[in-house]
């Protein structure tokens, strides 16, 4: 297996893989023109041409990036992928030296098995809120905040 950014021909896996989750109420839908557009900030799991899982890191502002649509098929959870994909974005955010990442979650329990904490939404940038207006659950968000401190950045 290996963790690596997503090409275009990932694209559909991708969006199958959100879209099976959030038909179900775990996570929020993705368009297709959404992941396209923010394809460098996709990065999937996979082994011999099968996507076993995605995530995205969207950096928000100097000091602040959201791990965003970690999803890992049904068929590989319970692996460390989900893991693994949280790692590489702590890594990557350490690399840009942001200090704090979070996600908006309806799976808290994974992210604190991460070491992240919760969190009263209210606690979070402003910045973070921008995007929500085009969220079909805008204004009354059920998602749990988490945040962590990322290791080595001061």
């Amino acid at each position: 297996m290996i963790i690596r950014k997503a090409r275009m021909c990932d694209i559909e896996a991708v969006h199958s893989l959100i879209t099976y989750f959030a038909d179900r109420g775990l996570m929020l839908a993705r368009s297709r023109s959404m992941l396209y557009e923010g394809i460098r900030e996709i990065t999937v799991a996979e082994d011999q041409g099968v996507l076993m899982g995605t995530g995205m890191l969207h950096v928000i502002w100097e000091d602040l990036a959201e791990i965003r649509a970690i999803a890992v098929h049904p068929d590989y959870q319970k692996k460390g992928i989900g893991r693994m994909l949280v790692e590489t974005f702590l890594a990557e955010a350490a690399d840009l030296k942001i200090p704090k990442v979070f996600a908006l979650t309806y799976q808290p329990g994974f992210f604190k098995s991460c070491n992240f904490r919760l969190v009263p939404k209210e606690t979070l940038s402003q910045k973070v809120w921008k995007e929500c207006i085009n969220c079909p659950k805008f204004p009354n968000c059920d998602e749990e905040a988490v945040v962590i401190d990322v290791p080595g950045i001061i």
